[in-house]
């Protein structure tokens, strides 16, 4: 398998992207900033988004790319999320106020949106790829994701603040490879990071401290205003890990 990092920051500019991952050629771990990046043709070919959770920087370009490559498929696009994401997209977003309800549009063939619930632990397989749902603590319901290609495995833990499940369920991945975990605020915004339930370095470490396995370990979500004094404290609190910021554009195999 191999995913390429569309976007990984914790915010916007002409350089940076918000979170969106995009899985081999059709599918997509979250749907920040960075799917806009994507030629049409690449845009066509995503048949199903998987989503961490409600929040607008992981789900924001999901409306336009609909928009834009429902009428050119002849199947739906099918989003893989918590039923409360589910509801979220639907009484937030897709409710004919913000955008049309692409559940009730047809190209022809069919909707041009599905909605498909998961639960965390139950396995989504497609094309020989495990999706596991893994639990996370954030401010709304949120898991993160297990990739397994059967060789090898890669974590992303989307957004969540210290959670001894999600540790529980990673230490029992044999063929991990890698983990991409958020770090969203400095350690000088330590009480921050609390109420709004991210890491900051400080916590980042406390909760590295559980992972029991050898893995490559990558740092996302970082606040563009904070990114060196981030990065530094994370180098600082958490050396023994050898920690790296994710890049744009960063691709992983496994």
């Amino acid at each position: 398998m191999k995913l390429r990092t569309l976007g990984c920051s914790g915010g916007i500019s002409k350089e940076l992207r918000t979170t969106s991952f995009l899985l081999d050629d059709d599918i997509l771990i979250d749907a920040g900033t960075g799917v806009g990046d994507l030629t049409l043709n690449e845009l066509r070919g995503i048949d199903h988004i998987f989503l961490t959770h409600s929040h607008l920087d992981h789900i924001a370009c999901i409306p336009f790319l609909v928009d834009t490559v429902g009428w050119l498929r002849d199947v739906p696009l099918t989003i893989h999320a918590l039923p409360e994401t589910l509801d979220a997209l639907q009484n937030h977003i897709f409710n004919w106020v913000i955008w049309p309800d692409f559940r009730q549009i047809s190209n022809g063939d069919g909707p041009m949106l599905v909605y498909s619930p998961i639960r965390i632990g139950e396995a989504v397989e497609l094309k020989g790829c495990k999706i596991t749902p893994l639990p996370a603590n954030h401010v709304v319901p949120a898991v993160g994701y297990h990739l397994d290609s059967g060789r090898g495995s890669l974590v992303f833990s989307g957004d969540t603040t210290t959670h001894d499940p999600l540790w529980e369920a990673i230490n029992r991945i044999g063929n991990l490879r890698y983990l991409i975990i958020e770090t969203a605020f400095s350690s000088r915004d330590y009480d921050l990071a609390v109420l709004a339930k991210h890491l900051c370095p400080s916590l980042l470490a406390e909760e590295l401290a559980k992972l029991h396995r050898p893995a490559e370990i990558f740092i996302t979500h970082l606040k563009p205003a904070e990114i060196a004094v981030t990065m530094k404290e994370v180098h600082e609190c958490a050396a023994a890990y050898n920690p790296q910021m994710l890049q744009h554009n960063h691709v992983f195999e496994f």
